[in-house]
């Protein structure tokens, strides 16, 4: 052919007769079957696996699988039948669904699954939040209405714990929801009892040990296996929609408790005066008793002395009387002495010239 005769019948890429290719080089030789430069073998080197494969596993390669596919499995299945348990945690057994009488406690336990599994609950304290956080929009639950009308929204915690986990699993459905709505139940049957000051600030404590009873006592007759330890009110608040004319309110009941202390105080203080005054009057009017009654009982004592005095001596008697009388009568007198021949006589009260220099001194 005219190509072959100018490539001298090498072919139409002039490959002539040194076996070369159309672009000038020799065909390519297999991989690992030529000078060492070359590549090595793929196919050489996945039968050399096989060979070192089939020493290895008992059996040859097939019967290799099968051993190495249950190994597998056997290893799978033991972690499976062994778990752990938490110091704050209790584990439930179940076997084919069915829960087992014992509790596991913390530690390392076995159990032969796939037909026993475990439920694990943690018992340590926990903390339920009724009626919304602070700056929560979800404060519907805590919307309640108290004994005197008002509509109030309360929040509170509940601390409670796990105490039996095998009822906690499978004596109640959804027991946090339970517990929760029983917690809302009750709080508004306590709440509704009593007048709003009692929840804003008198009896917060005494509505709060209440609620606790009443969500036990429910709890326990569902054997929930839940124990309520405390329940703390968080804050009371009136909806924020009468927000301000329910502090307008507030404030005017402050003023009139204030107001009405004040007139209490005022009260008694003018009570206790007068009691005092009254008691000084009577120990008075009593002791002004006492004394006329002495006086008289001394003037009729001495009358009846005078008397009897009298009828033994009436002369001297009547002349001591004049005497003493006149006495009585001039002590505080002035005093002017008349004679019959000389008249006004000079007279010195001495006694009363030297009494205002006694007084002085």
């Amino acid at each position: 052919m005219p190509w072959s005769n100018q490539n001298g019948g090498g072919g139409p890429w002039g490959g002539g007769g040194n076996n070369q290719g159309p672009w000038g080089q020799g065909p390519n030789r297999p991989r690992g079957s030529g000078g060492k430069g070359g590549p090595p073998d793929l196919e050489d080197i996945i039968r050399r696996g096989q060979d070192q494969l089939r020493n290895i596993v008992p059996g040859g390669f097939n019967g290799g699988v099968t051993v190495i596919v249950l190994a597998i499995v056997a290893v799978f299945w033991l972690i499976q039948c062994v778990y752990t348990v938490q110091p704050d945690e209790r584990g439930v057994e179940l076997r084919f669904g069915k829960p087992r009488e014992t509790v596991s406690m913390p530690g390392l336990h076995f159990h032969f699954w796939p037909m026993d599994t475990v439920e694990i609950v943690k018992v340590t304290e926990q903390l339920l939040n009724v009626g919304g956080t602070q700056g929560s929009s979800n404060t519907a639950g805590g919307l309640m209405l108290s004994g005197d009308q008002n509509i109030l929204n309360v929040r509170f915690n509940v601390l409670y714990q796990i105490s039996d986990a095998r009822a906690y699993l499978f004596n109640v459905e959804s027991p946090a929801q339970t517990l929760q709505q029983v917690s809302e139940s009750a709080m508004r049957e306590v709440v509704g009892r009593r007048p709003a000051q009692d929840a804003f600030r008198d009896r917060r404590l005494e509505i709060a040990s209440e609620v606790a009873n009443i969500i036990q006592d429910t709890m326990s007759r569902y054997n929930s296996g839940i124990s309520v330890n405390k329940v703390t009110i968080e804050d009371v608040a009136p909806p924020r929609e009468v927000a301000d004319a329910f502090q307008e309110v507030q404030r005017a009941d402050q003023d009139k408790q204030r107001l009405v202390e004040e007139a209490n105080q005022y009260a008694n203080q003018k009570l206790g005066q007068a009691r005092g005054d009254g008691a000084r009057i009577r120990e008075d009017a009593a002791a002004y008793k006492d004394r006329v009654v002495k006086e008289a009982e001394g003037e009729a004592q001495r009358f009846i002395a005078i008397d009897e005095e009298y009828s033994k001596a009436p002369d001297v008697t009547r002349k001591r009387l004049f005497l003493e009388t006149m006495e009585q009568v001039l002590k505080n007198s002035k005093k002017v002495i008349i004679e019959e021949k000389q008249g006004v006589v000079p007279y010195l009260p001495l006694n009363e010239i030297s009494r205002p220099s006694q007084q002085g001194g």
